[in-house]
């Protein structure tokens, strides 16, 4: 599972880079993967189980967090864009 999102994220990441705009994309999901990492790495560090997983999730995580940048710099584009056909 890991792995199989290891190998999604760049994929997403180019996509949000390439389209410039949010459509297609949840803050809310990104928001609650990133926290899902954010507590798998939680775990492991409190239980002191530090295997080869630890780095998958510590990967992913960061992953998560570019697309959400990705997707902050888009939501600013999409506004400006807006704006640009309102004529403000």
């Amino acid at each position: 599972m890991i792995i199989g999102f290891g190998i999604s994220w760049p994929v997403s990441i180019a996509k949000s880079a390439r389209s410039r705009t949010t459509k297609g994309k949840s803050l809310v999901f990104l928001l609650f993967v990133l926290f899902g990492y954010a507590c798998g790495i939680t775990s492991k560090l409190l239980k002191g189980t530090l295997t080869y997983v630890f780095i998958f999730y510590i990967i992913n995580f960061i992953l998560v967090a570019v697309d959400l940048c990705f997707y902050y710099r888009n939501s600013k584009l999409d506004a400006l864009a807006k704006n640009e056909e309102t004529g403000k």
